[in-house]
């Protein structure tokens, strides 16, 4: 099922990595970050996971509530939510239900090998419940901040498109260090 924007978000319900249910229909009025990742403590899912971390802040003060969504299982996600000091809710889809109501559930290929699995994508939910954007194959470096552009988008009244385009991360390059300048020889 493809998401567009602008169509009704589907609803859902779904446990946390506590047990506690987390449906759609609670969320009303807040944006809703629902990004779906393959696994808990991979590489890629958690460079995602951190940016999201790292950003919370920004979206909480923009109304927005992020929600990560893998099949890992609830004691899975208590340990990665601790082990990265996660900020958010991330939720059990054991069944791949939510992932399907969503298209993020399908066909993916490696190394020639062709599977069903997770297919990293991300939605925003506006807080009337449409959809406001989406990003149907993402890429983790610079996503949590291409979401937090398109609230701001969103807010402001401007369109917010189908896929935000994807920024480069800036990879911080330490410079080298320098050694301290030898001391002036002395003449004899």
């Amino acid at each position: 099922m493809a998401i567009t924007v602008g169509q009704k978000a589907p609803a859902f319900s779904a446990k946390d990595q506590t047990g506690a249910p987390v449906s759609l229909s609670d969320l009303s009025g807040k944006y809703v970050v629902l990004y779906f990742y393959p696994k808990d403590n991979t590489p890629g899912c958690t460079v995602e996971a951190c940016s999201f971390r790292d950003d919370f802040a920004h979206f909480k003060k923009a109304g927005g509530v992020v929600l990560g969504v893998s099949p890992d299982s609830e004691k899975s996600h208590q340990g990665f939510i601790a082990k990265h000091q996660l900020p958010f809710q991330l939720l059990v889809d054991a069944d791949h239900a939510l992932a399907s109501k969503y298209g993020a559930w399908g066909e993916k290929s490696l190394y020639g090998r062709t599977f069903m699995g997770i297919i990293r994508s991300t939605f925003l939910i506006a807080p009337d419940g449409t959809v406001a954007a989406a990003w149907p194959k993402v890429k983790v470096d610079g996503h949590s901040e291409d979401v937090l552009a398109a609230i701001e988008t969103h807010r402001s009244g401007g369109a917010a498109a189908e896929e935000q385009p994807v920024k480069k991360a800036t990879a911080k390059k330490l410079a080298p260090k320098k050694k301290p300048a030898p001391a002036p020889k002395k003449k004899r």
